[in-house]
């Protein structure tokens, strides 16, 4: 994942985008950077892999002055890029995974451009939709080529001398809001960037849409679609508690989860508790549907570790989550827990760490609840999961199969008895009393959009 924010502003807008891009520091744990205008572009670029954005990049307020500037945060690439271009000079943030890159690039290679941001053997992305950009009539028709021309998903700020031009994807896989205040616009990947800077919220970009802001206002120029498929697990998981996406509160459908989940549970339990952070609106939901007391057997030690679905190694999510998750033996001690949790997706984590915590620290039952389906193939818009060996139930599958198969049709089906033997097995070897999921038609009425309005590749392998 990654997050955006920018800023146009009729003064200095270096703090307002300073801490407007830091209120995104939960969508990415690896780069992250800035970039201002104020006659001439200034950026800075930093890893942020050891450490928090605010304390790489505070030294740099006094050097950034700028009328307008924008941030990311990112788990992949380096950015934002300056570029000098028959469009007009630019500066550049991505958001997004664009899955035909290399044959894009190698077009662009045998039509003489060059790229000069190349790591691990790997074209930077952000550098390629600069370069389709660059090919445009204008910076408005670059940002419709790269529509055109990619597979994936690409939501992008450029800065300009002429204000911000903010393109959301062409299918609204990711969202992207504008907010006002007196003598300033800003646009966001999270609307909770927007509370304690003062901005009221206008609206949110539409899918394909691109809009040209400046210290006067927010201008469409490109309609884009009404068509969307938004990002399910925006409201799910990766999303911040205090944002909204198309006008719909991430905790309140998390509560909503969590309260579908109860409906259908009969047993008898001592406590409900939530795998700290995004378990914690779920487990909330739950409680206040099944009478249960919500307490707090884990506790999270946030100052210093952030999100360990995100690091992109297995060995850091692995040190991260066990680090940072702190049990409390007198809360766990002989008790019957519901454990609500946002979505399994390796269950390494829920095996080897949280479980155990749980059952070291005395827990009597484990009853395990995941507020969405079975996650079944990596999504192909967003930086996360990789491969299907990665997935907690394709592991299962390969284990009930004796291989891998290719159709897992009878194991998405809920109704099946393949459903149930997959989520036994996993049940069995995260080591857990009981497991549920919520299903996919459950999640849906939770979040409140229509099935055709949202994304849920990375649990059916299709958008239709």
């Amino acid at each position: 994942m990654s997050g955006l924010f920018g800023v146009v502003s009729l003064s200095d807008c270096t703090r307002t985008l300073f801490y407007g891009t830091d209120y995104h520091s939960h969508l990415g744990t690896e780069v992250a950077g800035l970039a201002t205008l104020d006659g001439h572009f200034r950026h800075r670029i930093h890893s942020i892999a050891d450490t928090q954005f605010k304390s790489r990049f505070a030294a740099h307020l006094a050097e950034m002055p700028g009328r307008s500037g924008i941030g990311v945060i990112s788990d992949s690439n380096t950015q934002p890029f300056i570029v000098s271009a028959k469009v007009g000079d630019f500066a550049i943030v991505t958001a997004g995974l664009i899955t035909n890159k290399d044959d894009l690039a190698e077009k662009l290679l045998e039509a003489g451009q060059s790229f000069s941001e190349v790591a691990r053997g790997e074209i930077n992305p952000s550098e390629l939709v600069a370069k389709i950009i660059s090919s445009g009539k204008s910076i408005a028709d670059g940002i419709r080529l790269v529509f055109d021309q990619i597979e994936g998903s690409c939501t992008m700020l450029l800065l300009t001398r002429d204000g911000i031009f903010a393109a959301r994807d062409a299918r609204g896989r990711l969202p992207l809001v504008l907010g006002r205040r007196e003598g300033s616009y800003a646009v966001a990947t999270e609307s909770s960037a927007f509370v304690n800077l003062g901005y009221e919220l206008m609206r949110f970009v539409q899918p394909g849409e691109i809009v040209h802001i400046t210290a006067k206002g927010a201008e469409s120029v490109w309609k884009g679609s009404r068509k969307r498929q938004v990002c399910s697990f925006m409201w799910v998981y990766t999303g911040y508690p205090a944002s909204a996406y198309e006008g719909i509160s991430v905790e309140a459908v998390r509560e909503r989860t969590g309260a579908a989940l109860a409906a259908k549970d009969d047993l008898k339990a001592d406590i409900v508790a939530g795998v700290p952070d995004s378990g914690t609106g779920h487990a909330i939901g739950y409680a206040i549907a099944s009478g249960l007391p919500f307490r707090r057997p884990l506790v999270k030690y946030t100052p210093g570790y952030g999100r360990s679905y995100a690091p992109p190694s297995q060995e850091i999510r692995d040190l991260v989550a066990e680090m940072k998750l702190i049990p409390i033996v007198d809360i766990i001690r002989g008790k019957r827990i519901v454990l609500c949790e946002d979505s399994i997706v390796r269950g390494t984590q829920l095996k080897n760490l949280t479980v155990k915590k749980l059952r070291d620290s005395g827990a009597r039952e484990i009853h395990l609840r995941a507020a969405c389906p079975p996650l079944m193939f990596p999504c192909i818009y967003a930086v996360s999961t990789r491969s299907l060996d990665e997935l907690a139930a394709r592991r299962a599958i390969k284990a009930l199969e004796g291989h891998e198969i290719d159709d897992v049709a009878e194991y998405v089906d809920p109704t099946t008895q393949k459903h149930t033997h997959m989520v036994q097995w996993i049940r069995d070897d995260i080591g857990v009393t009981t497991l549920r999921y919520l299903e996919l038609d459950e999640m849906i009425s939770a979040i409140g959009l229509d099935a055709d309005d949202l994304c849920t590749y990375c649990w059916r392998g299709r958008n239709d």
